[in-house]
């Protein structure tokens, strides 16, 4: 087993690097560079809580908080406040002033919302399959790294037709939860999935995240999870970085692409050179930034800087530049108010290979919260995507039954 270094010997590689890279970028330049490559590698501890609450009116149902992007989205949403140790449902919005806005309180789930000054909105309305209202197992998918948790819903008939769902960073199985009634209307089976350092699954030496890299090593392992339990056909589902994850797992794993009929992606992370570079943007920082942070991440001395344990090659993971190696259909929806993740990868990715990839483009939604600003649209393009595939899979076994 290899020795994990020191503290104080990672310390001195770290400066050693960032002494090196200052003389020729600058110093202050360099740490920011340093700064923001350790951040997208590092699975984050402590969520940011960067909505602030200003009064709530259980009697009422309603919740006044700071106006911004985020506090004015329409559709509903999951509160987390106190550190996490609560959680309420939020509706749509009431009233939108200039300085504050107005919602509904669908349900506080646990925690004491009328104590709470800031929280924390995310897409994640369900909390757990047990939401749902549909049967449901607990499951446990043997990786490379141990045993790592997931979550089986298997349609009504128990079709051999799988979906695996792979969450975005930062986030754990919950946030793939909304596919599942359209897949199960669909006659889809659901495998929501954790993989190594997202707090469920087991973690890797270096306890980074490997931005598609080293994650797709896990899909690998579930869609094998699927095969065992009948899996004939399999669709990866990708939100955030769980697109890249999936792109990934694609590329790389023949064992994935032998039963592999299709792959949907919710604002997927394509370009992470120009993600970085819009991420730099968001700190009025310059866009060459994120060409720096990719130097740092892919560079030899990337591993005392950000603790991953290998580089990080940005473009081997880029998806358009191999666009020709896929082959099978692709639904891929992106807003173009995500905040996070510029859908100008995607963008690029659905022109790359518009004989595969149907591209839905969302207007007013942010990053991975599609559903929660247009749920009938988003769940109907799910629905009808999945349900083609089982009618294109339907015509080809006719056509070879004729031929036989």
């Amino acid at each position: 087993m290899r020795r994990k270094r020191g503290a104080g010997a990672t310390a001195a590689i770290a400066a050693g690097a960032v002494g090196l890279i200052a003389v020729t970028i600058g110093a202050a330049t360099a740490a920011t560079a340093v700064f923001f490559a350790r951040k997208v590698v590092t699975p984050p501890e402590k969520r940011e809580e960067d909505v602030r609450i200003t009064r709530v009116d259980l009697a009422a149902g309603e919740i006044t908080l700071v106006a911004s992007e985020e506090t004015r989205m329409r559709g509903r949403y999951g509160l987390w406040f106190d550190h996490d140790a609560g959680h309420a449902r939020l509706g749509d919005v009431i009233d939108d002033g200039e300085r504050e806005v107005r919602r509904s309180i669908d349900s506080v789930d646990f925690g004491r919302l009328d104590r709470a000054t800031r929280g924390r909105i995310n897409g994640w309305y369900h909390l757990g399959p047990w939401e749902l209202e549909l049967p449901y197992d607990n499951a446990v998918i043997e990786t490379e790294l141990g045993p790592a948790p997931a979550w089986v819903i298997r349609s009504a008939d128990d079709s051999a037709r799988w979906v695996i769902q792979v969450h975005g960073r930062g986030a754990k199985r919950p946030e793939a939860l909304r596919a599942v009634p359209p897949a199960y209307d669909a006659g889809w089976n659901s495998l929501l999935i954790s993989y190594r350092n997202d707090g469920d699954a087991p973690e890797s030496e270096d306890r980074r995240y490997g931005l598609g890299g080293t994650e797709w090593a896990d899909v690998v392992a579930a869609t094998r999870f699927a095969v065992e339990h009948g899996a004939e056909e399999i669709v990866l589902m990708g939100w955030s970085m769980g697109g890249a994850i999936s792109l990934q797992a694609v590329l790389r794993s023949a064992e994935v692409r032998e039963r592999l009929v299709g792959v949907m992606l919710d604002s997927p992370a394509i370009d992470w050179a120009d993600i970085l570079r819009f991420q730099g943007q968001l700190y009025n920082l310059p866009p060459e930034l994120g060409d720096l942070v990719v130097r740092v991440l892919g560079g030899p001395l990337g591993s005392g800087l950000t603790g991953i344990g290998a580089p990080i090659d940005v473009e081997e993971l880029d998806p358009i530049a191999r666009a020709d190696e896929f082959d099978v259909p692709m639904l891929l929806m992106h807003s173009v108010d995500d905040g996070f993740v510029p859908i100008d990868g995607s963008s690029r990715f659905a022109a790359a290979r518009p004989d595969l990839i149907e591209f839905e483009v969302f207007e007013g939604a942010r990053h991975t919260k599609l559903w929660n600003a247009e749920p009938e649209r988003w769940t109907g393009l799910v629905r009808s995507w999945l349900e083609r595939r089982t009618e294109s899979a339907a015509r080809m076994g006719d056509e070879a039954q004729i031929a036989g």
